[in-house]
This record gives C-alpha cells, sequence and structure tokens, in this order.
C-alpha cells in the first residue's frame, strides 16, 4: 500500500483491512510494536499513511488526486518528519495532518460544486466560500489555500490567525502553592507527585510526560538528570528522589505479571502501552491542576528567565514556540546578551 521512500505513499481503494498489516509483519494482533517508544512512533506514522492511501485512492479526478498527493506527502507528512526529527508522532500532530487533509477535500469540493477550480477561484468566491454556514472546515483549510498560494497554484489568500498568548488567566501562585504541596506531601502517590511537578516546573504537557521512558531519567551518584529535549536537566531534590522512584517501582496496571518491565515511565493500563493522555489529565485534575493553563503559566515564567534557544533545547519544545512565548512575556534575552559582553569587555 505504501513505501516506496519516506516520502512516499501508494494508493489503491479499499487495499487493506484493519489489522492486516500487523498481521503480515508478524505482529502479534492488538499489539504491534506497541511494546517500546519507537513502535507507537512508527504506529501512528502508519495510521497516518493508511489514512492518506485510503482517502487518495478513492479520489477519481487524476488531478485531484495529484495535488492532494502533493500536499499531505509532500507537505504536510514530510514537515512533520522534519519538525520531529525522531522524536515520537503525537496524537494531537497525527489528529492535525487528518484535519488538514479533510479540509483541503471539503474546499475542494466546494469549487467543484460551484464550477470553479483552484486556479480559477477568486477572492470573492473565496469569501462567499467562508461565509458559507454549509461549508466545512473553514478555518482549517486556510492551511491548504495558503500552501497553494506559496506555490503559485492559486491567487486567493487566507491570513494566518496570529497568536496572542494565552485565552485564559495565568496563576502563578496557584502553581506555586501546587508545586510546593506536591514537593512536600507522601500522602500523594509519587508518580502523580512527579507528573504535576513536572508540568508545573518544567512547563512539559500531558502528551510529553506519557512519552518519557525509563531510560529518560539518568540516575547516577552524582545525581539525577532527565532528558526532556536534546539537553538533559539536572533535577534538584526532592523531584531528582521522586523520578528514582518512581523509575524503580512502575506501577501500572500492565506491568502486572508482565514478562519484561514496561519502557514507560508512567505505564498504562494495556501492555506496553504508556498512560494515556486523557487518564493522566483527569489524574492532574483531581490534583487541582489544569493542564493547559498550568503549562501556560509554567512557560510564560519560565520564558521571562532562560533565553528561547536554551528553553527549546531543555524542554523539547520548538524554538519557534520559545520564541514566540519570549516575546510574550518581554523576556529580551537578546539586550541581556549585549549587556553581559559589555560588562566582559570592560572589566
Amino acid at each position: 500500500m505504501w513505501a516506496n521512500d519516506r516520502n512516499t505513499v501508494q494508493y489503491r481503494p479499499n487495499s487493506h483491512r484493519p489489522g492486516s498489516h500487523s498481521r503480515r509483519a508478524g505482529a502479534a494482533p492488538g499489539n504491534s510494536e506497541g511494546g517500546s517508544p519507537e513502535g507507537g512512533t512508527r504506529r501512528r506514522l502508519r495510521r497516518i499513511e493508511r489514512f492518506l492511501a485510503d482517502l487518495l485512492g478513492a479520489q477519481k479526478d487524476p488531478d485531484r488526486r495529484k495535488l492532494l498527493h502533493r500536499y499531505t506527502i509532500w507537505h504536510l507528512v514530510r514537515r512533520l518528519r522534519q519538525r520531529n526529527n525522531g522524536r515520537p508522532v503525537t496524537p494531537q500532530q497525527f489528529t492535525a495532518v487528518r484535519q488538514r487533509t479533510h479540509a483541503a477535500v471539503a474546499f475542494l469540493n466546494w469549487l467543484e460544486a460551484h464550477d470553479l477550480a483552484l486556479d480559477t477561484c477568486r477572492q470573492a468566491d473565496l469569501d462567499r466560500w467562508l461565509t458559507d454556514d454549509s461549508a466545512a472546515y473553514r478555518q482549517t483549510a486556510g492551511h491548504f489555500i495558503r500552501w497553494a498560494r506559496a506555490n503559485k497554484l492559486t491567487t486567493v489568500h487566507v491570513p494566518a490567525l496570529r497568536w496572542f498568548g494565552p485565552t485564559q488567566p495565568l496563576d502563578d501562585q496557584h502553581r506555586w502553592d501546587v508545586a510546593r504541596r506536591l514537593l512536600h506531601d507522601d500522602t500523594v502517590k509519587p508518580e502523580d507527585r512527579l507528573a504535576g511537578l513536572l508540568l508545573l516546573l518544567y512547563a512539559q504537557g500531558a502528551a510529553a510526560i506519557t512519552r518519557l521512558t525509563v531510560e529518560d531519567v539518568e540516575a547516577t551518584d552524582k545525581g539525577v538528570r532527565l532528558h526532556l529535549g536534546r539537553a538533559p536537566i539536572q533535577l534538584p531534590e526532592p523531584v531528582a528522589a521522586l523520578a528514582r522512584t518512581v523509575a524503580a517501582n512502575r506501577k501500572g496496571h500492565a506491568t502486572i505479571g508482565a514478562l519484561t518491565p514496561s519502557p514507560w515511565l508512567f505505564p498504562g493500563g494495556q501492555p506496553g502501552r504508556p498512560i494515556s493522555t486523557t487518564q493522566l489529565t483527569h489524574r492532574l485534575n483531581q490534583l487541582g491542576i489544569r493542564p493547559n493553563q498550568a503549562r501556560s503559566t509554567a512557560l510564560f515564567q519560565l520564558a521571562t528567565e532562560i533565553p528561547a534557544a536554551i528553553l527549546a533545547r531543555t524542554l523539547g519544545i520548538h524554538t519557534d514556540v520559545a520564541v514566540a512565548w519570549q516575546r510574550l512575556s518581554a523576556g529580551d534575552w537578546a539586550n541581556y546578551a549585549a549587556e553581559v559582553s559589555r560588562r566582559t569587555t570592560t572589566s
């Protein structure tokens, strides 16, 4: 069905049944490569490839199929691989690819229904589509339209929505109150304490926390280092002690009676799988933590204290995200670096 190279999908309508690929590959049904973090990454990539293969194979018009192949495979998937650079594909990224693909198809369907094509569509036509309540994916399709314009396939334009920061108020006092409790309250499960502190102190989202493995915890006589991004961070006590405890005593349901230890730092209820983002979010909610708001607060504070490049390298976030938060928090590290340079020169 696919795989001539990393960015090529071969498609044939109805070319597979659910689960048939894993059986052909010799993997056990229901556990296809699910026992390792790398397996989770490959599994989501294959789901994306299967989805795109089916969708492209269903396109009867060869020109439309070629256009969608160019957008989905050579832009969406290729960009995803480059951006992740070997890191796992998140559920949010998987959903984004699906939604943007569906949006492109919906926009092309609308054009066809109104006797238009991408190259004949004018701005007035696009404005009519944007105000058509029956049109689906009107906001999401902007990504496809901007791509088409950048590749000189159309003259119409939809401006990207500019991000102006978090939509909810940032409560730094509440963040520190909960963090202090998790640092010292032994009545809370160690794994819940560690997950909460990783979010509150290091701005790790629930999805990123679920993907942490035991190998990400580097415990030596000199202390504990945690790999969240390309550069590990040194954990202070008592966070370091919590990381040691959780790594040594993983208690996910799936580890009971398992032949081999789970590689995940936070195992889930299914064999070889980490805890789900939904379940972890529920447990964090019970601690009084709202992950999105708490992470925004943590990122805002960290961006005022740490240069964007270091923030991205240590926390495992994209550099553009770190820069955006730094600007939002008015952490002007360019001026800071210049000031340090002047001090060094005059001293």
